[in-house]
């Protein structure tokens, strides 16, 4: 596999993931009026095919990705792709707060990947 391929993959995978996962969860809300076990049922449905690109992504990904970082990856892509998708499917307002609360967590992805202290060992594997 060619080694752009291995850094690119994952994140494709995580973001495709990532819209059937918000589907899952939150795609339910529009429709109150359907039972609960059948929204359960439909959301599960959903996520198994969510699973089979996530387990991938993450078994591409681990190896030029540490697992803290595909795990900051998928948060990231996760935040990204719900903010769209409550403005456009769910109608909700994007309001500052929730820019700021995402911009944090967007610098908090900066620490993880090119902080300033990303050689420092706290708690040591082995």
């Amino acid at each position: 596999m060619p080694e752009i391929s291995r850094y690119v993959l994952p994140v494709l995978l995580l973001l495709a993931s990532n819209v059937m996962m918000t589907l899952a969860w939150y795609g339910h809300l529009r429709f109150e009026h359907r039972p609960l076990a059948i929204v359960v049922l439909a959301s599960w449905g959903i996520a198994f095919f969510e699973y089979c690109l996530a387990v991938p992504a993450n078994r591409i990904g681990y190896g030029v990705y540490s697992g803290a970082e595909l795990k900051t990856i998928q948060e990231v892509v996760t935040l990204s792709i719900f903010a769209v998708f409550s403005v456009v499917y769910l109608r909700e307002d994007l309001t500052l707060n929730h820019l700021l609360g995402f911009a944090l967590i967007a610098l908090g992805a900066y620490v993880v990947f090119a902080g300033p202290f990303a050689e420092r060992v706290i708690v040591t594997a082995r």
